[in-house]
């Protein structure tokens, strides 16, 4: 795969030029210099970032926390701007630069269709999917563009880990990046013939409209758990922040495991059609899932729904999570038009769903103890990863972690119960303690997992190469590691700065050092 991860944004390559003129006219923006100055005047590409500008682009200058964004006007101007959208409060800022200024209400509200009309995403779509809850979320979208790869269809992705189509590919600064970004990923992947693209959908790309402007073919729902609270300070604001991707202006169809109460109350409340999927075998739902059989290395199972439809099928990766992702991923397809049978066959072809998730429970190869490094930061996350280990391992379960900074506080606790209670050692690290004082967090997960079981080993080691061998010191064949938090990240943000760290990379070499690699 060719990596990207320099570039910013992935774009069309070949923009189709767009009159500023029409633009004006189409959503109605007030110009606020001279109008001759747009006669023939054109734009080929939409940013929000005065860093991002290419030559041709319309440049949105929104209100931020600490600064205006028509305060970079100048900077865009100067990297090929050729006007700018802003509100009223940004228009006497953006006017200093020269460029022509057009304003609107609420640029942000509007940053879809500006964005989509721009690319003219809503041209020639493919099939889009879209996944959203709590947990999975990422697993999910690797799984249906595994499938399809597998059926041979070319699909696009957007998810936590990367941006992807073919053999280009870029890290992810968001799991769902700005509207500007997503049309002018899709405008890309359009060129490249995708037949389809799977977006990762936030909490926050739909309360903060990054996905305006996109009209789903089938969307699915994985959980609601205790997440993101520093955002929707109760439960049922984050439901409600996400409720509205099953509604007929983002989605046409949708696939809802209602296994717990909000998936039912998603069901309930979705004014789309939708199907229901759960691995309880007395409830009422359209589709079922069963696990076959877990091991270290792969989990098996089977997916049945109406008309006796069913397929039996293994993901290789640890976790009935895991598999019940893949359900929901098969489930999704099938409501995409493509026949169950279709996708039985290519799964029996080559022996089970052939994908590869980057930082989700993803084992180290190595000859000492089984280790297995982590995106899950939070409670649901860290059970059901420790869960699963649970009934593969035999040894002992160490599980090192920390809290991030300046994110949802309240769940910190539960995750340091949960370790204790879960685990056999606990190893409590740093972990993006951003502008929060990493000791103080730190300080309240051992609390937690001390308190929960007060005679558990635990330990406490601020420098996460340290604490990783600290665990590794801990372990003998036959037991596993589970290293919980930065998952596929290649960073320690600490202070603003993000400082470079693999615990992929980090993992691999220090079991070299202790000889097991």
């Amino acid at each position: 795969m060719t990596s990207t991860g320099q570039l910013n944004t992935l774009r069309p390559s070949h923009p189709v030029s767009r009159l500023v003129t029409d633009l004006v006219s189409r959503f109605d923006l007030t110009v606020s210099s001279d109008v001759a100055a747009l006669e023939g005047l054109t734009l080929s590409g939409i940013t929000l970032s005065s860093k991002s500008v290419l030559p041709g682009d319309l440049y949105v200058g929104l209100a931020g926390v600490h600064a205006h964004g028509a305060q970079f006007a100048a900077d865009a101007k100067a990297m090929g701007a050729v006007a700018i959208v802003t509100d009223a409060r940004g228009e006497a800022l953006a006017a200093r630069s020269g460029l022509p200024v057009l304003v609107t209400a609420d640029p942000r509200a509007s940053l879809g269709a500006l964005s989509a009309w721009v690319y003219g995403t809503a041209e020639n779509s493919p099939t889009l999917f879209g996944v959203t809850g709590t947990n999975g979320k990422t697993s999910v979208s690797y799984i249906v563009e595994a499938i399809l790869r597998q059926l041979g269809i070319l699909a696009g992705l957007s998810t936590t880990a990367e941006r992807r189509i073919g053999d280009l590919a870029m890290i992810s600064a968001l799991t769902t990046p700005e509207a500007t970004e997503v049309h002018g990923m899709l405008a890309r992947m359009n060129e490249a013939d995708a037949q389809a693209v799977i977006i990762e959908v936030s909490a926050q790309a739909l309360t903060r409209h990054r996905v305006d402007g996109i009209v789903f073919d089938v969307v699915g729902f994985t959980n609601l758990t205790h997440d993101h609270l520093d955002d929707y300070h109760t439960m049922q604001a984050y439901f409600e922040a996400k409720e509205p991707l099953f509604r007929p202006d983002r989605a046409k169809r949708g696939v809802i495991i209602t296994d717990a109460d909000w998936g039912k109350k998603l069901a309930k409340a979705a004014t789309i059609p939708v199907v229901t999927l759960s691995t309880y075998p007395g409830q009422a739902a359209d589709w079922y899932a069963a696990i076959l059989r877990e091991t270290i290395d792969d989990t098996r199972f089977i997916v049945s729904g109406p008309d006796d439809q069913a397929v039996t099928t293994s993901i290789p990766v640890l976790g009935r999570h895991m598999a019940e992702n893949a359900a929901l991923a098969i489930v999704m397809l099938v409501e995409s038009g493509i026949d169950l049978g279709t996708i039985k066959q290519v799964l029996d072809r080559d022996g089970g769903i052939q994908v590869y998730i980057p930082g989700r429970a993803e084992r180290i190869d190595n000859s000492g103890p089984a280790v297995f490094i982590d995106y899950g930061h939070s409670p649901d996350a860290f059970t059901s990863t420790l869960d699963s280990l649970r009934r593969v391992i035999d040894g002992r379960i160490i599980m090192l972690f920390g809290a991030d900074g300046d994110r949802d506080p309240s769940k910190r606790e539960e995750m340091g119960q949960i370790a204790a209670r879960l685990s056999d050692v606990v190893v409590v690290t740093d972990f993006h303690p951003r502008t929060e004082d990493p000791a103080a967090i730190r300080a309240v997960l051992v609390a937690a997992a001390r308190a929960a079981v007060p005679d558990r080993e635990v330990y406490e080691v601020a420098d996460p190469r340290e604490a990783f061998r600290k665990a590794l010191s801990l372990a003998s064949a036959g037991d596993a590691i589970l290293y919980a938090g930065p998952g596929h990240e290649n960073y320690h943000e600490v202070d603003g700065e993000h400082l470079p760290y693999s615990a992929r990379d980090d993992a691999r070499l220090a079991l070299h050092e202790f000889g097991w690699l």
